[in-house]
């Protein structure tokens, strides 16, 4: 089995849509190509920042078919398998390994320690990639540790997750130290502590956009200038203090960010039940166009 070497940062990609409610693919693979030009060693798609829930038909399908199009031999897409059933969650894996993803990531739900594992198990055995557990809970510790350890040691796709829970730091090292550094720790909501995080082992990041400035970071700081890395991500912390409130206030801003670009057609969600009023797009604007000056200073 093939194990890509996540290291660095993995772009989670917003899906652009046009005026009349459809995605802009070219737009993704417009994106899709500037990411991979500026670093990111590969892309999440779809997930929670793509509105997944709000997508139809085939477009889900479409969207990974097309990311992968323009990032083969190039980065690792991650393909984004989670949904409310197990059998949905099944059969996703199956078709996301049939169109070529690196890696699968569901979001497995904890209700008992050998559920957990007997339900990682089934997921293994319908594809021959690997998988990526996203330990999602906002209000809580997530999946007990030892189910974790449990499940990197007798299922041998299980190889990544995907952390973003309430103490995520010393969870982090937790897992670190459980499985001798052997399962691969991304974060998600971790660039808020994104030197905190790299400081703890962390392998890669899944955040949206600013993929210069996230890929300097990280560069400068495995090549030891801690102090350098600081001092640059501190830069950005106005963007990710705004930006973070809320999950659909980040797609919001960074679908803003990317319109404003030239990337996207528009700045528009599908559905949003989150106010991005007058004075949010003012302060967006503003904050814009602070990542932009910070990403010439950096320059490439």
């Amino acid at each position: 089995m093939h194990y890509p070497d996540l290291k660095g940062i993995v772009t989670v990609l917003n899906t652009p849509f046009t005026d009349d409610d459809q995605i802009d693919y070219t737009a993704l693979q417009r994106h899709a190509s500037l990411a991979i030009s500026e670093g990111v060693c590969g892309f999440l798609v779809p997930a929670m920042a793509a509105e997944v829930q709000s997508l139809r038909g085939t477009e889900r399908v479409d969207m990974v078919r097309a990311v992968l199009d323009v990032s083969r031999g190039k980065a690792a897409v991650v393909g984004g398998a989670s949904a409310a059933t197990h059998l949905e969650r099944c059969r996703n894996v199956e078709q996301l390994a049939e169109l070529g993803c690196d890696v699968v990531l569901v979001s497995q739900p904890y209700e008992t320690h050998d559920r957990f594992i007997s339900d990682l198990k089934e997921l293994a055995q319908v594809s021959d990639r690997a998988l990526m557990v996203q330990d999602w809970d906002a209000g809580g510790s997530g999946v007990p540790l030892a189910a974790i350890v449990e499940a990197h040691n007798r299922i041998e796709a299980f190889q990544y997750i995907k952390v973003e829970t309430l103490d995520a730091g010393p969870k982090y090292t937790a897992i670190k130290r459980a499985t001798n550094g052997q399962l691969h720790v991304s974060g998600g909501w971790a660039v808020m502590q994104l030197i905190e995080s790299l400081d703890r082992g962390v392998d890669a990041f899944m955040p949206t956009s600013m993929h210069r400035i996230y890929v300097t970071i990280y560069r400068i700081y495995q090549q030891g200038d801690c102090e350098a890395a600081t001092d640059l991500f501190r830069k950005t912390l106005p963007i990710l203090a705004f930006s973070n409130q809320h999950l659909e206030h980040s797609i919001h801003f960074f679908k803003r960010m990317m319109w404003r670009q030239g990337l996207y057609p528009t700045p528009r969600l599908r559905n949003p039940r989150h106010v991005f009023d007058d004075q949010h797009q003012a302060t967006a604007d503003e904050l814009i166009a602070l990542a932009s000056g910070i990403e010439r200073q950096i320059g490439g």
